[in-house]
């Protein structure tokens, strides 16, 4: 058996609300069926004849998440990645046509030619875990522009938005609840919680963002991780140009806690406060330097959990 085949064929899927394009970059075969359980379920047997390296999806904005699911429990290989990572693969290679087989036919061939590492599937509570997350994030939101409406409505209304606002803040706190509730439920999540609340500055919100949406803390280098989260400086460089060095892509939704946290590290917690202060009289630009505290923290945090340590300035170690 050669070494491709041992790899096993890539599947790409283009996700829609009602169906599903299917394509095995392999074979040339592509079919379609109905984004339903008894749809999935019936492709799924079919697809087990083949040996299947992975199969790939985009994030589709949660329309994916029902076929994902059944190919984790029906134990399929299967990765989830961006769509722009993909689109840009379409456009280096000149497929500019747009069509739901097109689309299901790069995605195969992503898969194929760059590899996604398949990483280990989430658990139903680390699911359930993002969800509440997400949710949270949708009422903070609708809590943020009903502030701003406050402001330019009448004041006959304001009655009518302080009524909504306090029914959001309810809701929040009943979120807060269960998240609360399900990191006691799982052992290894209520330590690994415990252990990340030992740092000043790091709150439940922050340690339970990172249990659930940054589950490669402690398993990667100090780069890697900053990366992964988006603040690692990028360098910007052409010949003799020396661009300037930003952040960019990684987990949003894991930068905005972090950088709420780091603003209270900065006042509370001795060493970012510290490197902080360091670099703002250096002349550093306050933005600048509390991006750089931020990857402290997220290097810090991860050197943590790698050693299984619990917080104490003189023992954290920043090694990769």
């Amino acid at each position: 058996m050669s070494k491709k085949a041992a790899e096993g064929v890539n599947v790409g899927i283009d996700v829609g609300k009602a169906s599903l394009d299917i394509y095995i970059h392999e074979r040339d075969r592509y079919w379609q069926i109905e984004n339903t359980k008894i749809g999935i379920k019936q492709w799924i047997k079919a697809i087990k004849r083949f040996n299947v390296g992975r199969v790939v999806l985009e994030a589709t904005g949660r329309y994916e998440r029902l076929l994902y699911e059944l190919l984790v429990e029906a134990e399929v290989p299967v990765v989830i990645v961006n769509p722009r990572n993909v689109r840009q693969f379409a456009k280096s290679a000149g497929r500019l046509a747009k069509t739901d087989k097109v689309d299901a036919q790069i995605i195969a061939e992503f898969g194929a030619t760059m590899k996604p590492v398949i990483l280990p599937p989430e658990s139903k509570i680390q699911r359930q875990i993002k969800d509440l997350l997400a949710r949270r994030r949708q009422i903070k939101t609708m809590r943020t522009m009903e502030l701003n409406r406050i402001k330019i409505m009448p004041k006959s209304f304001q009655a009518d938005y302080q009524r909504h606002i306090k029914f959001l803040d309810k809701e929040v706190e009943r979120i807060d609840q269960k998240l609360d509730k399900a990191v006691q439920n799982e052992d290894l999540w209520r330590a690994k919680r415990e252990q990340l609340e030992t740092v000043p500055g790091v709150g439940t919100l922050l340690a339970t963002t990172l249990i659930a949406e940054l589950p490669e803390l402690g398993k990667l280098g100090q780069k890697e991780i900053a990366a992964l989260v988006g603040v690692a400086p990028m360098n910007r460089d052409s010949g003799t140009l020396r661009g300037k060095r930003r952040i960019q892509g990684g987990r949003a939704q894991v930068r905005t806690i972090l950088y709420m946290a780091t603003l209270s590290a900065t006042i509370h917690n001795p060493m970012i406060r510290d490197f902080y202060s360091r670099l703002v009289s250096k002349g550093k630009h306050r933005k600048v330097a509390l991006t750089a505290a931020m990857r402290k923290m997220i290097v810090v945090l991860n050197a943590m959990v790698r050693d299984g340590t619990y917080w104490e300035k003189s023992d954290v170690k920043l090694a990769a």
